[in-house]
């Protein structure tokens, strides 16, 4: 059970002087090992966050000479307050929430002798007053720094694979409270959605699975001037390895600013669901994209990767 671990994160984010070095402490406290934790301070023109950076590894981890898969674990979110426009936690803040407690409770199993098979990455980043922008059809927390300079942080070029968890309430194309997970993306492909993925989350949740509907524009970098549900599957712009998005959902549309709307149960259940995806994954019993279908995509219709990048007249690619 990650109840403890969800209560904890969530009332030592809900504070105006919470910051990267706090976090730090609170997972040294869990069982994390102090040397496996990194934080760095990022600026930008709209303020600067914390990003937090840990690793838990595992008994068979490529780290220590291994050859189990590494997972990534991303809290995606703009900021985790408004301040001073809004005063606490805002909704837009569980993906770290929820990137934290696991950590916390992945933290405390090893420390007890209950390690994974392979190397777990979680990685977030902690703002307390974030700026706010328009979104339709509710407002979206904004960052204070630019996406690009996020995904280089929050991703490292030793994972095998992502789960990214992002509050996803701000919209009409889902009307489910609680979590739900996207197909696989991996290299501009949007591919099938994961049976083991899928078989995990009834497991975890004891419902049927619910999935997040994406589109092409969903999986292209932000800043090329078109409509993004959120920011949720952005770290699939940074990385060659697969990415699926772990989504808190709402029936109603809520504003990314909204204090007051998270629901802890609903955060306890995606850090559930996100540690046992990492037991299954180490061990190599759950996968996320069929490899044969992958290469005879690519075989059919050639590489996907431009959607990556900014494009044809934007931006330089970003280094994959």
């Amino acid at each position: 059970m990650s109840m403890k671990y969800a209560m904890e994160a969530y009332e030592m984010l809900d504070s105006p002087s919470v910051s990267g070095e706090s976090v730090k402490s609170a997972l040294v406290g869990a069982g994390v090992k102090e040397r496996d934790i990194t934080v760095k301070t990022v600026r930008g023109p709209k303020g600067h966050t914390d990003f937090v950076k840990v690793w838990i590894p595992g008994a068979k981890g490529k780290r220590s000479g291994g050859v189990a898969p590494t997972l990534g674990i991303v809290g995606r979110l703009g900021g985790i307050g408004a301040r001073p426009e809004r005063i606490g936690l805002v909704s837009d803040g569980d993906g770290a929430v929820s990137a934290i407690a696991t950590a916390m409770k992945l933290g405390r199993m090893a420390s007890i002798g209950d390690s994974l098979e392979g190397d777990v990455f979680v990685s977030t980043h902690v703002c307390p007053n974030a700026p706010t922008r328009p979104h339709d059809p509710v407002p979206f927390m904004d960052s204070p720094i630019d996406m690009m300079i996020a995904n280089g942080e929050e991703m490292s070029d030793e994972l095998d694979a992502v789960l990214s968890i992002d509050t996803t309430r701000g919209n009409r194309v889902i009307n489910h409270k609680g979590f739900a997970i996207s197909a696989t993306v991996k290299e501009g492909y949007i591919l099938r959605v994961s049976e083991d993925l899928l078989s995990l989350m009834t497991s975890v949740t004891g419902k049927l699975p619910v999935v997040l509907p994406i589109t092409m524009q969903d999986i292209t970098p932000y800043g090329n001037d078109v409509y993004h549900l959120n920011s949720i599957l952005q770290p699939c712009t940074a990385t060659k390895a697969p990415v699926v998005g772990v989504a808190l959902t709402s029936e109603s549309a809520v504003p990314g600013c909204a204090t007051g709307a998270s629901h802890i149960v609903d955060i306890e259940l995606a850090v559930r669901f996100v540690v046992e995806v990492a037991k299954y994954f180490g061990e190599g019993k759950a996968k996320f994209f069929n490899e044969k279908d992958f290469s005879r995509l690519v075989e059919l219709y050639g590489p996907m990767t431009h959607l990556q990048t900014m494009g044809k007249n934007g931006k330089q690619p970003q280094k994959l």
